[in-house]
């Protein structure tokens, strides 16, 4: 007997074909996630007691898609902060459902806010973790200039409305490149055991008004992103010259370091595994 539940009428196609007493017996699935979100109206990725975040939403997304008695756990590999933005953040989760993985990323997209796409929905081996067999991330920080704020952007960046020495901000941030002890970059509720982290590359460049700030590495501390950049526009507005950076570094003190830059401006732009 195949029947449609109602979940799957409301989505539009059979996502669940079977009734509730002829489920099968299955094997537990590991099931990679692409997710893409614009991060201004939620609290973070990670669930918080009274607060709407993104790894909540998806978790009840996956509820009513395979069934509310179903116990899901979505692991994301980045727990980026309220208000970030991420056009590819990686997630996994295990779960025994007739769902078909093909069909997961188009039902999971539609019972969820526009704001949050479930780009892709693949199976993987079952030791795969998103969280910890992540080798590389990178980020965007984009910061808009003019004087005017950009109205149909300004949710993704930070309206600095003050010109910048893009010249000198790259080559303070080439300065961060290498595995070094990047303390001085890591907010105080960061309770991580180690601060050194590799990073691969930083590079800060320019479209007109705009101007970008792309960084790579191997993982990253607390805020540690939106600290740089705050450290960067420093340099860029003329405050600190190039060579501050390697004091900043050396001090291992957040207080020597920037302002910490809006959360607006950040986006979680890939993950590497």
């Amino acid at each position: 007997m195949f029947v449609n539940d109602r979940e799957s009428v409301k989505c539009g196609f059979p996502f669940f074909p079977y009734s509730r007493d002829d489920i099968p017996i299955m094997h537990k699935r590991n099931i990679k996630l692409k997710i893409q979100y614009d991060g201004a109206d939620y609290n973070g990725w990670s669930i918080q007691p009274d607060a709407v975040t993104i790894q909540d939403l998806v978790q009840k997304a996956f509820k009513r898609l395979c069934g509310d008695d179903v116990r899901i756990h979505v692991s994301g590999a980045s727990r980026t902060d309220a208000g970030v933005s991420a056009l590819w953040q990686v997630a996994n989760l295990k779960v025994r459902t007739v769902v078909p993985t093909e069909n997961m990323a188009r039902a999971l997209t539609d019972l969820l806010p526009r704001d949050i796409v479930i780009a892709e929905a693949v199976d993987v081996h079952d030791k795969f973790s998103a969280i910890t067999d992540a080798t590389r991330k990178y980020y965007r920080y984009s910061i808009y200039r003019g004087a005017v704020p950009p109205v149909l952007n300004i949710r993704n960046c930070w309206h600095f409305g003050y010109d910048l020495d893009v010249a000198k901000m790259d080559a303070a941030a080439k300065l961060l490149v290498g595995k070094q002890d990047f303390k001085s970059f890591a907010s105080s509720g960061d309770r991580r055991k180690s601060s050194v982290r590799t990073v691969f590359s930083c590079d800060v460049s320019e479209d007109d008004t705009w101007v970008y700030i792309d960084i790579e590495g191997d993982g990253f501390l607390y805020n540690m992103v939106r600290n740089i950049v705050g450290t960067l526009v420093e340099v860029g507005r003329g405050r600190w010259e190039v060579e501050r950076m390697v004091e900043i570094i050396a001090a291992k003190d957040r207080r020597k370091a920037g302002v910490l830059a809006p959360a607006a401006g950040l986006c979680l732009m890939r993950i590497d595994y």
